[in-house]
């Protein structure tokens, strides 16, 4: 079962990160945490690991509409935005697909916040790897 939607894109890890972060913000999302799991691996394992970042996305209006309807939803929140490096040196942004998460509630309250998360963070992608095309074509 498919539980992320993702996108590959052209750019520099850190550029990527910061577009991503930009487009979270354009679609009402805030980063309420960044992990950065490459230099906390180094830090707390002493072990290299390829380029990871986790940002904790947050829409504060779509998160309350969620927990009005479901106070348990909050263990599901905020919503994983990934970014991370491949073995072969490309950057594949990657979300969490909100309908599989909170399928798992059986909530049917839920499934038209989950379907409005959904298409912002598909919206996000596809703003992503624009963004990067257009500067790369500069």
């Amino acid at each position: 079962m498919e539980y992320t939607i993702q996108a590959s894109v052209a750019g520099a890890f850190d550029q990527v990160v910061e577009t991503t972060i930009d487009a979270l913000k354009d679609e009402g999302f805030g980063v309420l945490c960044d992990i950065d799991v490459q230099a906390t691996f180094e830090a707390k394992l002493g072990e290299e690991f390829r380029q990871y970042r986790i940002l904790g996305a947050c829409n504060p209006g779509l998160a309350l509409e969620g927990l009005t309807e479901d106070i348990e939803l909050g263990a599901l929140l905020p919503c994983n935005v990934i970014v991370y490096e491949t073995d072969d040196g490309e950057v594949v942004v990657s979300a969490v697909d909100p309908q599989q998460l909170v399928g798992i509630a059986d909530n049917e309250a839920l499934d038209s916040i989950a379907t409005e998360v959904h298409d912002r963070f598909k919206r996000v992608l596809d703003s992503i790897a624009d963004e990067l095309e257009s500067a790369s074509a500069v």
